[in-house]
């Protein structure tokens, strides 16, 4: 599993209350979504609680676990610290752009 499924995943774990919704915020399928699931659980990142007040017993809450927490913290800061290489990458082909179409104009 790449690091942008995992960060995607983790950063909206919390806020969805089962598999389906979770995939349709994701983009992903139920199949997907749930294959996803079970990796972060076996890596330890995710906790799956099941809802004691519900009836039927098959709801589950997900939680980040504590090093769940920390992986997600550490791939944002990995992805803000691509995401600003490949701006100041744009920044400098940008300069060298306008750089040449200014000689050309001379």
């Amino acid at each position: 599993m790449d690091s942008e499924t995992r960060l995607k995943t983790l950063r909206h774990i919390s806020t969805e209350p089962n598999q389906r919704t979770l995939a349709q915020k994701l983009g992903f399928s139920i199949g997907k979504t749930n294959y996803v699931l079970k990796a972060l659980i076996d890596k330890g990142l995710v906790k799956a609680e099941r809802f004691a007040q519900n009836p039927n017993k098959l709801g589950y809450r997900y939680v980040l676990t504590p090093q769940g927490i920390r992986e997600r913290i550490e791939l944002t800061e990995s992805f803000i610290q691509r995401k600003r290489e490949e701006y100041e990458l744009l920044q400098k082909e940008l300069e060298q752009i306008a750089g040449t179409a200014y000689k050309n104009e001379s």
